[in-house]
């Protein structure tokens, strides 16, 4: 062979090894971006979903607190407002007529049912069921009836006495054993009350007056008057009972009382309280002086028909009737 062909030959030879090279090379190139990106396109989808899905249920609940709370919080807070005027205090008492109110003291609030009149224009009379002297099996009448037959506009419940459904008041039903003089100017218990330190209130014409003790009274009778009972809650404006051990003024219980402050008399109740707790609540009212009723079960008020009541029938009441 010549040697030119011969040469031609390699040349040949190495011309396609490169070219086999470059192919081989190209090849290899283009075949790892190609999987590079087959790569990228097969992760960059997965986490797309997976943050949608992520997302979808952050999304779902932040709505449900939202409104959730919303509700609960506008109902509580509107009867929180409307329940405010329903509680407010007022240590005002009326100048005329029946008045139920909230007195706020330093040991509460208590509600207050009363009754005010002007003395000048009022007669204050106590009557009895019984015409005199009492000791056992006294007759009682119900309030209304005391009301009724006087012709009075407003009535209370009067002195302590011993009902008839105590087992030991046996032997002494409804009688009671402090002083008094009734309308028809009759004074009950008179013997046993010479020294008496029960406190009393005497209404005359145009007047009241406060005693401490019973026995500062005679048996006078130009008075339209006269009723003893306990405690004495408030004197010229100041608390004059602050407690003791007696079971009767202890207890919670509606605490009638007659009150007097200037010109204006009242007639009242306040309810559920102590004997202690009631002086208080009359003090804070502007009520000057003030004498404790019955209580419990014999608590009765009348203004125009009963404003606590009936309770059961009692022995005596104060009575208020126009001039």
């Amino acid at each position: 062979m010549p040697r030119n062909c011969h040469s031609q030959q390699k040349g040949e030879i190495a011309l396609a090894i490169i070219l086999a090279v470059i192919g081989l090379a190209s090849i290899i190139f283009f075949a790892k971006p190609q999987n590079l990106f087959k790569a990228q396109a097969t992760t960059a989808p997965t986490p797309i979903p997976t943050t949608e899905v992520s997302v979808t249920p952050s999304a779902t609940p932040s709505p449900s607190p939202s409104p959730s709370p919303s509700p609960t919080k506008s109902p509580s807070l509107i009867p929180s407002a409307t329940a405010t005027p329903e509680v407010k205090s007022d240590n005002t008492p009326p100048g005329a007529g029946f008045k139920r109110q909230s007195v706020k003291t330093d040991v509460g609030t208590f509600s207050v049912s009363v009754v005010a009149a002007n003395i000048g224009s009022t007669r204050v009379i106590v009557d009895t069921a019984s015409a005199s002297d009492c000791s056992n099996e006294c007759p009682a009448l119900p309030l209304g009836e005391y009301v009724s037959r006087n012709g009075a506009f407003a009535g209370l419940n009067g002195s302590f006495f011993c009902p008839l459904e105590y087992p030991s008041c046996a032997g002494k039903t409804n009688s009671f054993d402090t002083l008094l003089m009734n309308k028809d100017k009759y004074y009950f218990n008179s013997g046993n009350n010479v020294y008496s330190t029960i406190p009393a209130v005497i209404f005359g014409s145009g007047y009241v007056r406060f005693i401490k003790q019973s026995l500062e009274w005679g048996r006078d009778t130009n008075v339209d008057g006269v009723i003893a009972n306990y405690p004495l809650y408030t004197f010229d404006n100041a608390i004059e009972f602050s407690g003791n051990s007696d079971g009767k003024l202890t207890n919670k219980s509606g605490r009638t009382f007659f009150g007097a402050t200037g010109d204006t008399i009242y007639l009242g109740i306040v309810h559920s309280a102590t004997a202690a707790e009631a002086a208080q609540v009359l003090q804070a009212l502007g009520i000057h002086n003030s004498i404790g009723m019955d209580n419990g079960g014999s608590t009765a008020l009348w203004s125009g028909g009963y404003k606590a009541g009936p309770g059961r029938n009692i022995p005596t009441a104060i009575l208020f009737l126009s001039r």
